[in-house]
């Protein structure tokens, strides 16, 4: 990839696209493409033909997508795997027509099965069935993958996948009504702290176990792809590491500086029990990821302290 290359960073203004947008930029890419939601609509199919007609990116970061956790996957599953089906299908469609050199799409391990064994390789996919609190992104996402491989198969266009564990970081979701539970339970113990609470409720057990990737790590890992690999299969991306929620809740805590009880609502859904990616395939390639958990929480903490005012869910 040349400095001068032009680069179009679907979903720049997500979580992931202003973490890429970071990286590209420090990594000395100028001509970047990187319109905000108002400015085009990915689910636009008319939009979207427009876009690559006049701006002929020759690389895309496909990183939009419509995200969020439990509650917000169950409270909308048409919104889920309609709008996350439609901006795949039609970037990737329009970057083969119209000479896309290059194309990498992000997934999500949502995709593998419920009770897929642990930790999960790539080979897991399509083997049994998933978990039901977020079948409907899942869903969208194996599309999206597909859609690459099949473009791939058929038309020798390349596009590749990466599969990241669960983010969090700079430019996170707050609102508890639609955010994962990492940027939750920040804004929950902040909260609690900022209002003398004496106890924070968080939903189920605590016993499931998660991994945890920060993003501009997972920045770092798309452009390493986008310069080393061209294959149909798709890649894992994390950490290789996890901790139960009850663990993470006791980290958040300790950053933050909440100091009361942490209780359990165990009447709520704990979603699938562990979910921990084999990242073999990708470390093989010479990708690992560099950031510390506790490093990343102190890092996210204190960008929502610097802008919680603005941004979503922390006012």
């Amino acid at each position: 990839m040349d400095a001068n290359a032009r680069i179009f960073i679907a979903g720049a203004g997500g979580l992931v696209g202003s973490a890429v947008v970071r990286h590209l930029r420090a990594e000395g890419f100028t001509n970047l493409q990187a319109p905000t939601r108002a400015e085009l609509d990915l689910t636009n199919q008319a939009a979207i033909n427009a876009f690559f007609e006049h701006e002929r990116p020759e690389f895309v970061f496909l990183v939009a997508g419509r995200v969020g956790g439990i509650h917000a996957n169950s409270t909308y599953p048409a919104d889920f795997i309609r709008d996350n089906i439609l901006i795949q299908a039609l970037v990737i469609d329009a970057a083969h027509r119209y000479g896309v050199r290059k194309l990498l799409d992000l997934g999500s391990s949502c995709i593998y099965p419920k009770m897929a064994p642990q930790p999960m390789t790539e080979d897991c996919l399509l083997t049994s069935a998933l978990e039901p609190t977020n079948e409907w992104y899942a869903i969208a996402k194996i599309t999206g993958l597909k859609m690459c491989q099949a473009f791939h198969r058929q038309y020798g266009f390349n596009a590749i996948s990466l599969m990241p564990t669960n983010l969090y970081g700079p430019g996170d979701n707050f609102d508890l009504a639609s955010s994962h539970v990492l940027p939750a339970m920040l804004r929950k113990f902040h909260d609690a702290k900022e209002t003398g609470a004496s106890e924070v409720v968080l939903w189920g057990t605590g016993s499931p176990k998660r991994e945890f990737l920060f993003v501009d790590d997972l920045a770092d890992a798309c452009l390493f792809v986008m310069r080393n690999y061209d294959g149909e299969q798709f890649l894992n991306v994390g950490t290789g590491q996890d901790l139960s929620i009850r663990e993470l809740a006791e980290l958040v805590a300790q950053v933050t500086g909440f100091t009361g009880r942490i209780a359990w609502n165990s009447s709520m859904p704990d979603g699938t029990p562990r979910k921990l990616l084999d990242v073999s395939r990708l470390q093989s390639l010479g990708w690992k990821a560099k950031t510390s958990l506790s490093d990343g929480i102190r890092i996210s903490y204190n960008w929502f302290l610097e802008h919680h005012a603005t941004i979503r869910g922390g006012a």
